[in-house]
């Protein structure tokens, strides 16, 4: 299965890129599992998902929490919390 990742915000300077996509191996299965997986990429992704109280997740742009599973997701968005104003 292959993923388009978007990443935003603070989380897009420390990794470097405002997107790509991966392959994740079979037994990622929810987006924590994800962040797991994608943190030992490299050292901005170790950064941008150190601290997951500081993260939200959309799948297929719905806003969802981050045990949720990625079974059949197109695209998966990590971001800050969003503030209104």
């Amino acid at each position: 299965m292959t993923i388009d990742m978007l990443y935003f915000a603070w989380v897009r300077e420390a990794i470097g890129m405002g997107s790509e996509r991966v392959t994740p191996p079979a037994d990622v299965a929810t987006i924590s599992d994800l962040i797991d997986w994608l943190s030992a990429a490299s050292d901005g992704h170790a950064r941008a998902f150190a601290d997951r109280d500081r993260l939200r997740a959309a799948i297929d742009q719905n806003f969802v929490p981050l045990d949720s599973a990625i079974a059949g997701a197109r695209e998966i968005a990590l971001f800050p919390p969003v503030t209104g104003g």
